[in-house]
């Protein structure tokens, strides 16, 4: 079964990137960068293998139709997903854990 086939309107995919030189980067510029960006909604099937997908205003200047080739289904809840941009390092190069939830407790 390929991807064309399980990918559906309504579906969360990642968007690969290209690190080649030359073309607008999404992302970071280092050698060991993101391969995959998003998790972004799927607003429309164009055919078989070209997807419309609801990308944010920041990234206006990008085509929202992308080939399957460069869409990696999210597999989960695309909610629980933690952007990069929202976790702060201080001086120390360390970060401040926030609990989501309490999963577990003993008496």
């Amino acid at each position: 079964m390929s991807i064309a086939e399980t990918i559906k309107e309504d579906d969360w995919v990642f968007l690969k990137v290209s690190p080649i030189k030359g073309i607008m980067r999404i992302g970071r510029k280092v050698k060991l960068s993101l391969r995959y960006v998003g998790s972004y909604k799927i607003a429309q099937r164009i055919s078989q293998v070209a997807y419309k997908l609801e990308l944010p205003p920041k990234m206006s200047l990008v085509h929202p139709v992308f080939h399957v080739s460069m869409l990696k289904k999210v597999v989960g809840d695309p909610s629980a997903i933690v952007p990069v941009d929202t976790i702060e390092i201080n001086e120390e190069l360390l970060y401040e854990e926030i609990p989501v939830a309490i999963l577990d407790r003993q008496v």
